[in-house]
């Protein structure tokens, strides 16, 4: 009864639209096996479970038969199992996977969250074009750096420019 009580209080919308897909297809096919056996159940304990020996006594010829499936059926006693355990296990099982559940939503909203900041970030900064040479020396001041310990080693040339742009040295 409580975890039907905790499943109900789950917002399955929320959950399905910060899951992966194929998660949140499974779960949706998981609850949809799960439904439809609650209904088969459903629909076995309304169903009538006597039997009527008269009529088979009527109908068949062999008595002994019908008193054997009687005596057989009259002196049925179910064992009961102590489930407590399976249902212990099953229980904490539901707890961490609904508290894995509830941390992957936390750490999706994050990453949205950060995802949406750099988002509105790309979108209001300027375009390339209108960048000057000091906006990058601000934005990267290790360029200054490099380009200053370069030309005191006496290397004028960038590595990688030649492959790139090819060699324009006529002299």
């Amino acid at each position: 009864m409580a975890s039907s009580l905790r499943a109900a209080a789950i917002n399955w919308t929320k959950l399905s639209v910060s899951l992966p897909q194929e998660t949140v297809a499974s779960l949706q096919a998981f609850r949809k096996r799960n439904d439809e056996v609650k209904r088969i159940l459903g629909e076995l304990k309304e169903q009538n479970t006597t039997v009527d020996f008269s009529r088979y006594r009527k109908v068949l010829k062999n008595q002994a038969v019908v008193d054997q499936a009687e005596k057989a059926i009259s002196g049925f006693k179910p064992i009961a199992y102590n489930l407590d355990a399976q249902l212990n296990a099953i229980n904490q099982f539901e707890t961490k996977a609904v508290a894995k559940a509830e941390k992957t939503v936390q750490q999706i909203e994050k990453e949205l969250k950060d995802l949406q900041a750099t988002l509105t970030n790309i979108e209001s900064s300027r375009p390339i074009e209108q960048l000057t040479v000091d906006d990058i020396i601000v934005a990267k001041p290790e360029i200054t750096k490099n380009i200053e310990e370069s030309l005191q080693k006496g290397n004028f040339s960038i590595p990688g420019y030649k492959e790139k742009f090819g060699d324009i040295s006529y002299f």
